[in-house]
């Protein structure tokens, strides 16, 4: 309660530590390290306020300065962590050392790279940092052609923040579907239906090969046989945990760094939290490493608990969101390795609906289209582990909001 603790990252994972830490009364100096210049602040905007013409492009901090200076945690940002001293306990920057009784890992994740041709042009961004968003918001000029490579969440929200700047999109997925590996095929038609209703090309099962600088602008060639036009790509083809620093370090890792249910990794006065780490669920009965700003959020709280002597075990319900034009996409639970999914509501154009997924008769993750009600019931629901009858979801005559009370008196029957 009063030894160093050092957290490594300034992400929403480490700004909610810093405060849960001092919420938990540990007494002892905190450091936040950041590679970034900047204190943490929100990043699901990058991809969609940052980007959009009528929003306020100013970077939101997710706690005002005040607060670090308040609550004694000192700050060093744009401060780039090279090794971790496990046996002596310090972390190295490169021009000094800093010792730890406690070390929490907040590293987040990175953008894959495929091995594309041309794939380091000058003019092929992604978007992770605020850096990166402002790079994107000068280049994104109204009339300008913008390729999008990826149909996942980032690139579904930039090619809509992008088209509301008036530039000229093309979305190019590799797979049959957009957010295959997060939605149904009913939600993929959904959020396709609605691109192309906005006037984006999306062009689907197509795998992009190579990237050409022509010197009036780019040009994508694709697997397929056909080019496209752009003036700068957009990478968003999803994200893998940042490892290195940890596996240099000697900590265990598999698809992320390897943690308990507190969130300790294989050294035990070292912590991981958020994107970067692999944490068994009990709910879904297997390890999974969640990219969310909540998931980050509840593992800083968790995390901070350990540190305090009280711990409990990690098992919050995963939640995640997507706005794209007009409509809100809102995801209760995690749908991997359903079996049957059932839809209420319209989901033609400007619908709301829901998207419940099964796996038996067990129910897993819910998904809401403009439709918050529906949202909120299948968070109860998962939240108290209640199952709601497969037919009773599937009965259209059956409001949303009385699905939790009967499966209250099914599972009390």
């Amino acid at each position: 309660m009063s030894g160093h603790c050092v957290i490594i990252g300034a992400g929403h994972g480490a700004a909610q530590l810093c405060a849960s830490l001092r919420q938990e009364r540990w007494e002892g100096p905190v450091t936040l390290i950041g590679a970034e210049p900047y204190l943490p602040y929100h990043r699901p905007p990058l991809s969609k306020t940052q980007l959009d013409p009528d929003s306020d492009t100013t970077l939101q901090l997710i706690r005002p300065e005040e607060f670090y200076a308040r609550q004694q945690i000192d700050t060093k940002l744009g401060v780039r962590v090279t090794a971790i001293d496990r046996e002596h306990k310090r972390v190295e920057t490169g021009t000094r050392e800093i010792a730890y009784d406690k070390l929490v890992l907040c590293l987040g994740s990175l953008h894959r790279r495929p091995p594309i041709d041309g794939i380091g042009h000058e003019k092929v961004f992604v978007l992770q940092t605020a850096t990166d968003a402002g790079v994107l918001r000068h280049a994104a000029k109204p009339g300008a052609r913008a390729v999008i490579i990826g149909g996942g969440f980032i690139g579904l929200e930039v090619a809509a923040s992008l088209r509301k700047r008036g530039l000229d999109v093309t979305v190019l997925e590799l797979a049959p579907r957009v957010l295959s590996r997060v939605t149904s095929p009913e939600v993929s038609g959904y959020f396709e239906n609605l691109h192309r209703s906005h006037g984006v090309s999306l062009h689907l099962g197509v795998s992009v090969t190579g990237i050409e600088d022509g010197g009036g602008g780019l040009k994508v060639h694709v697997a397929e046989g056909r080019e496209y036009a752009a003036d700068f790509v957009v990478l968003g083809v999803g994200a893998a945990a940042n490892t290195a620093l940890a596996e240099t370090a000697g900590l265990e890792t598999a698809q992320g760094i390897l943690v308990d249910e507190f969130n300790r990794t294989s050294d035990p006065d070292i912590y991981a939290l958020g994107d970067c780490c692999n944490q068994f669920r009990p709910r879904y009965q297997q390890r999974m490493r969640l990219e969310s700003v909540q998931n980050a959020v509840d593992q800083a709280k968790t995390v901070a608990a350990s540190l305090a002597g009280h711990a409990s075990p990690h098992d919050a319900l995963p939640w995640f969101w997507s706005d794209q034009y007009e409509s809100k996409l809102q995801i209760a639970g995690v749908s991997t390795g359903y079996d049957r999914v059932i839809v209420r509501g319209t989901t033609g154009s400007g619908g709301a609906f829901s998207a419940w997924y099964y796996h038996g008769e067990k129910l897993l993750a819910v998904d809401a289209v403009n439709d918050s009600l529906a949202y909120a019931v299948g968070t109860k629901l998962l939240q108290a582990g209640l199952d709601p009858a497969p037919e009773d979801v599937a009965n259209l005559n059956l409001e949303t909001k009385r699905l939790q009370t009967i499966a209250k008196e099914q599972t009390h029957a």
